[in-house]
């Protein structure tokens, strides 16, 4: 459902761009097809290895979009490591956002990513194929967007063959390559590993977000027979270590809008096979994630922000509302420390302090 409020036209002067920080994660190619390699993580159009933030909306006092909040964060997560960001994913409230307001956000963040080399994934498409099949075509239209997030068919529950025939016509016809976002717990339709390996292996299908609430023998199995050019990207951020542990890509994290350089560091020391480093930064990194989504996200993460002075306000859209006030606290408690304060993000003071 989307909201009659206009959109604010105007929008920060351009920031100068800053040096991203050393990451062993490329950017993604934005190639809407793909080639086998050799690692099955390096073809065309698939995202790069590491974590990608979805970001949340900002909203001023008068309510409105705050596009150089927007902008800010974009860059700081960049700055930090972060292999990539995502648009109007539902951390960014998209349910409550106006067409005019979807549109700022993502040409606001296709902006900085073209000055920065760095991938944006776009969230697009519902339960309707057809409708689903125009936002992406849409997409085709923004320079600088690299994939597309699509969800499973939601509320209407196909069967597993509904589902292959719905992402087979949006990937043949979609201008950019599609990661599906698989949350069986919002979408109600549970897929097995074997249907998510067919969705995999159609062209112009690139990766997944799996946010299926846990890790179970269909998770082992999945990661265990991945088709070539197929991405598996952690969903559930608390389940984000053990996840990189058994071989996925990297992660889609909202709790990496905060401590954003752990999450990076998390992600290096797996691929580097440091696991007493890995496992030491996973455990403290749960907690942290369980802590930001002790609250409906983006609640928590929202109220941390504002209190690092880093978004105008704490504000979130109906029907949620702000996060109560000990949750804020906990969190913030936790990330003491994880994470430096935002002038250190912003490279106006050293690099990330070392974790204790």
């Amino acid at each position: 459902m989307t909201s009659d409020r206009a959109t604010s036209d105007s929008a920060a002067g351009d920031r100068a761009a800053s040096d991203r920080a050393a990451s062993d994660s490329a950017a993604g190619d934005s190639a809407s097809s793909r080639t086998a390699s050799s690692d099955g993580a390096a073809s065309a159009g698939v995202p790069a290895r590491g974590v990608h933030i979805p970001l949340i909306t900002p909203f001023d006092a008068a309510g409105e979009v705050a596009l150089d909040a927007l902008e800010a964060l974009a860059h700081d997560m960049l700055s930090a490591g972060a292999a990539g960001l995502v648009a109007l994913g539902t951390t960014a409230e998209v349910a409550t956002l106006s067409a005019a307001e979807k549109d700022a956000v993502v040409r606001t963040l296709a902006r900085v990513c073209r000055e920065r080399g760095a991938p944006l994934m776009v969230g697009a498409g519902n339960n309707d194929t057809a409708a689903s099949r125009d936002a992406l075509a849409a997409l085709g239209k923004v320079p600088g967007v690299a994939a597309a997030l699509t969800l499973v068919p939601y509320f209407t529950r196909p069967s597993a063959a509904g589902v292959v025939a719905h992402f087979t016509e949006l990937a043949a016809n979609s201008p950019v390559p599609l990661v599906i976002y698989h949350i069986p717990y919002r979408t109600g339709q549970e897929l097995g590993a074997d249907t998510l390996r067919t969705l995999g292996a159609l062209p112009g299908v690139v990766g997944v977000k799996y946010a299926t609430g846990g890790i179970d023998a269909a998770t082992v199995d999945l990661l265990g027979e991945l088709p070539d050019g197929f991405a598996v990207f952690a969903g559930d951020d608390l389940f984000f270590s053990p996840l990189l542990a058994m071989g996925a890509h990297g992660g889609i994290l909202a709790s990496a809008h905060l401590a954003t350089g752990r999450y990076v560091e998390l992600a290096g020391a797996w691929a580097a096979g440091d696991l007493t480093r890995a496992r030491h930064l996973g455990h403290r990194l749960a907690a942290l994630s369980a802590a930001l989504f002790a609250e409906p996200n983006p609640t928590v993460v929202k109220g941390v922000l504002h209190a690092q002075g880093r978004i105008p306000t704490a504000s979130v859209r109906l029907p949620l509302l702000p996060a109560g006030p000990g949750a804020v606290d906990e969190a913030l408690r936790l990330l003491a420390g994880e994470e430096p304060g935002p002038a250190e993000v912003r490279g106006s003071a050293p690099g990330l302090t070392a974790a204790s």
